[in-house]
């Protein structure tokens, strides 16, 4: 299955509702949100709220939606499980939430001292006991990272909506093995791609399903496809330590001041030409990822939609196809 990816962080609601319609009509088969309070740098310059987007978007589409969420913070778990369960419920069996710890750069703005990775791993894991227990009915009282007081759910679906991890690193995709239901991760080099794939399966995901969020960049002349990553994206080049815990906007702008555009070639696809991505979205597939996200960088999404419908997902193939 390919999806698209929906970049609060780039482009109004409006337009982002706009873009999963055309998404859906040229035959991407899911839509996956990112969910922000501040972009990565002042020239994204957007950032709306992705759960009321989300209510919009799968009505106004049939597609399988999900999001990038990181409870714990910005938001209190039995938040984050009731609007995930409202969301369920409406659009059964269509929902679906991935778990991360989370970027200073968006949970910095509650006030409370950012933590250390650790701390917040273990606040990861105790959100993710807690919405699951919360999905099954349970009244659930916690205290430890999170505290939560007699917190039910009385609306809620039938299925409940899947809950994956998110993962960088390959230590965090081997914890993550063992108790999400799945694995969201983001296109890098083979090598190391293939050191994450391996650390999920050793830590206990074998036979999990694996997605991929997949940045690309495409314009039908290459400098135009260069320069638009170059212009968008080189603040997320860098270090998951770097992106973890940086505060504003400002400050991934300051410290990417020196990435040069030969730099983003390795850390996504950049192309005109359309058997590049038919190539490299097929490779991704051979090594075992059942959902990929194509997240085009730069700001031409219609002329990517409209495109890669026509001349990339048709000749994709999956393995159970």
């Amino acid at each position: 299955m390919i999806g698209y990816q929906v970049s609060h962080e780039q482009f109004t609601p409006s337009d982002l509702l706009r873009y999963a319609v055309m998404a859906e009509q040229a035959g991407f088969q899911a839509l996956l949100s990112s969910d922000h309070f501040n972009p990565w740098s002042e020239r994204q310059g957007q950032s709306g709220f992705a759960f009321s987007w989300l209510g919009a978007a799968m009505q106004a589409t049939s597609l399988p939606c999900g999001i990038v969420c990181a409870p714990g913070e910005r938001y209190h778990p039995a938040i984050v499980a009731q609007a995930a369960a409202t969301l369920g419920q409406m659009f059964e069996g269509r929902f679906w939430m991935t778990l991360g710890s989370g970027e200073a750069l968006n949970e910095h703005i509650t006030g409370n001292m950012w933590p250390l990775k650790t701390v917040r791993n273990a606040r990861l894991k105790e959100c993710f006991d807690i919405i699951t227990r919360l999905f099954a009915g349970e009244t659930v009282s916690h205290t430890g990272n999170v505290v939560v007081n007699d917190a039910k759910l009385y609306t809620r679906p039938k299925i409940s909506p899947p809950l994956f991890g998110a993962a960088l690193s390959e230590a965090t995709a081997e914890w993550m093995g063992s108790w999400a239901a799945g694995m969201v991760t983001i296109y890098r080099p083979e090598e190391k791609l293939q050191k994450i794939i391996d650390a999920f399966r050793r830590g206990g995901g074998k036979d999990k399903p694996m997605y991929l969020q997949m940045q690309v960049s495409y314009a039908q002349e290459y400098q135009d496809a260069l320069d638009g990553a170059y212009d968008q994206w080189r603040t997320n080049i860098l270090p998951p330590e770097v992106l973890a815990d940086l505060t504003r906007p400002q400050q991934f702008d300051a410290a990417a001041q020196f990435i040069r555009p030969e730099d983003l070639k390795d850390e996504m696809l950049i192309s005109s030409n359309p058997q590049d991505f038919i190539e490299q979205i097929q490779h991704c597939i051979d090594l075992g990822f059942e959902r990929i996200v194509l997240h085009n960088v730069n700001r031409d999404q219609e002329r990517f939609i409209t495109d890669f419908g026509k001349l990339v997902l048709p000749y994709v193939k999956f393995k159970s196809s």
